[in-house]
């Protein structure tokens, strides 16, 4: 008989919710109705791709179409991991990402302490549209500056750099110089971009925390380190998660402009590969596979980082 009543109890629950929703539906209809583009958005050009994704387990071929060309099980990933060029492509992705993970993560945060710190309103304004500005350069015209600030003959830095008695350096040719100026480049295009969000955040920390801290005796350096930033520490943590979800995606546009024959041993990644093999050389299925594993990685990585994120920081995307 208990168990009975539980049973109808549960079942009566469950109906006062759906009643609930619906009615919560009902009332905000038109914010539900909004919702069906950014939806269908997702279905058309996010899911619907995913059925072509099968090509990477068969031999595609375009006279016989997705479903009729013939199933070759897990061939092209066993023929990417055995490939000569495999670990060449897996190390400069990796050390990519890595380097700008390292490198590139922290600065944002630096520069949104730094320009929140500057008491001068009028200063601070300046420093922050000069760091905004080189975001909204177009990639084509970033690496075309590149080449000219830092070509052999002429460029402004090899001139600096005779004029102290060294020989013209040719930096874009350079394998071992690749990452740098990639990874350099970088970091001043977006570094004040990405500051935005922390500088939002630290605007959102409670002004009593850092009178607190003054009455308390707290230098500047101390505010930072014991308010500011474990007031935007659920911020960092959670650009963190999303930067290694795609950890494995290299800005191919760039890599592949600044790319040549001289620094391919530094710039040959799993997103200029797949670019050649797949689009220039027509291995749609083999190119399929290593875009299927480059994706599983990111998606391992994310979870795990999330995972790691909500065990010892209390924060994570879900």
């Amino acid at each position: 008989m208990k168990s009975t009543a539980n049973t109808v109890g549960v079942a009566s629950r469950s109906k006062t919710r759906r009643s609930s929703l619906l009615k919560s539906m009902g009332s905000r209809y038109d914010l539900y109705l909004m919702l069906l583009i950014p939806i269908a958005w997702y279905l058309v050009f996010h899911y619907g791709p995913l059925y072509g994704l099968q090509i990477a387990f068969k031999n595609f071929s375009p006279a016989k179409g997705i479903s009729g060309s013939a199933w070759v099980g897990l061939d092209h990933f066993k023929r990417f991991v055995e490939s000569y060029y495999f670990w060449r492509l897996l190390w400069n992705t990796i050390s990519i990402n890595l380097f700008s993970l390292l490198f590139a993560f922290p600065i944002p945060i630096l520069l949104a302490l730094l320009i929140t710190e500057i008491r001068n309103k009028a200063f601070s304004k300046i420093v922050q549209n000069i760091t905004y500005i080189p975001h909204f350069i177009s990639v084509v015209v970033m690496v075309g500056m590149l080449m000219v600030f830092l070509s052999p003959q002429g460029g402004p830095v090899n001139t600096i750099i005779e004029a102290f008695g060294g020989a013209p350096v040719r930096f874009l040719d350079s394998a071992g110089l690749f990452k740098s100026i990639f990874i350099g480049s970088n970091i001043w295009q977006n570094m004040g971009w990405q500051s935005i969000i922390y500088i939002a955040a630290l605007s959102g920390v409670n002004p009593q925390l850092y009178e607190a801290a003054k009455m308390d005796g707290a230098s500047r350096l101390r505010r930072i380190w014991h308010v500011s930033i474990p007031g935007i520490l659920p911020v960092i943590v959670i650009l963190l998660i999303l930067d290694v979800g795609h950890f494995m995606n290299v800005g191919f546009e760039k890599i592949l402009l600044m790319q040549n024959n001289l620094n391919l041993e530094s710039s040959d990644v799993i997103s200029t590969f797949v670019y050649s093999a797949g689009i220039l050389k027509g291995e749609y299925s083999y190119t399929a596979a290593i875009g299927l594993f480059n994706s599983i990685v990111n998606l391992m990585l994310l979870i795990l980082v999330n995972r790691f994120a909500r065990k010892k920081a209390e924060t994570s995307l879900w």
